[in-house]
């Protein structure tokens, strides 16, 4: 069993951050659970709670005992990053196995306000302006991608469908703590991606998991930002699938 967790943003959800990978991950014989975090997609978007990593973990944990899974591999970008290591760290018995795409967790929020996506984010959303097509397009091809043709027309019209539904709540009241600390104690075997052109995550982030995780194996790809598994969908699958099968 195969779980993906997305990561944060506008118009985010697990459909969108991974239809050019879950299937392929399907044809390799593997059961793949594709969630909506809480707040996100179409899940439910409660506005009288803090979205706190505990509360990430816990909504995704009663998902996957109503489904009936009991080991998984757990596949997380971004938040998801951050929500797989504190599956990692609150459910050993349950996660077999982790990758990770530039999670999130391992900086300073401070550092993270520093870099440029991150900073483009929060200008276009702390405008006051109404975000448009081509806004978001513009943000997705400068702020999250090496390569402006990943953020096709369709992918942008997919994020401002579900932005609509979206409230500012879960943005305002994510509270993700640093994780770095606490990552020796993660046993499982590690799978890492981090684009060397990416804009949102501080690089830090590398060697916080490269030197703290015990069973780890890193694949540093060039020309590649925030979303390794859209801008590289091939070498993505296929490097999950050999790690699946071969640890």
């Amino acid at each position: 069993v195969v779980v993906f967790l997305h990561g944060s943003g506008p118009g985010a959800s697990g459909y969108s951050n991974f239809k050019g990978n879950y299937p392929a991950l399907v044809e390799a014989g593997y059961r793949c659970i594709v969630p909506d975090h809480i707040g996100y997609g179409f899940s439910d978007k409660p506005d009288d709670v803090d979205h706190t990593l505990d509360f990430f973990v816990e909504c995704i944990k009663q998902t996957l005992d109503s489904a009936g899974v009991e080991r998984c591999t757990v596949v997380g970008n971004s938040l998801g990053g951050a929500v797989a290591l504190g599956m990692a760290l609150q459910h050993p018995a349950l996660v077999e196995k982790l990758i990770l795409m530039a999670p999130g967790g391992l900086s300073e929020l401070h550092e993270y306000q520093q870099m440029p996506g991150m900073q483009k984010v929060f200008k276009v959303f702390g405008s006051g302006e109404p975000v448009t097509h081509e806004v978001m397009k513009d943000l997705f091809a400068t702020g999250l991608m090496y390569d402006p043709r990943h953020a096709t027309d369709e992918l942008v019209e997919e994020r401002m469908q579900i932005m609509q539904i979206m409230n500012g709540h879960v943005m305002a009241s994510m509270k993700i703590p640093v994780l770095t600390a606490r990552l020796p104690e993660i046993q499982c075997p590690v799978l890492g991606f981090w684009g060397m052109d990416e804009k949102m995550m501080p690089e830090n982030g590398i060697l916080a998991m490269a030197k703290n995780l015990k069973h780890m194996r890193m694949i540093l790809v060039s020309e590649c930002g925030h979303w390794v598994m859209v801008e590289h969908e091939d070498l993505f699958n296929r490097e999950c699938v050999d790690f699946l099968r071969h640890g």
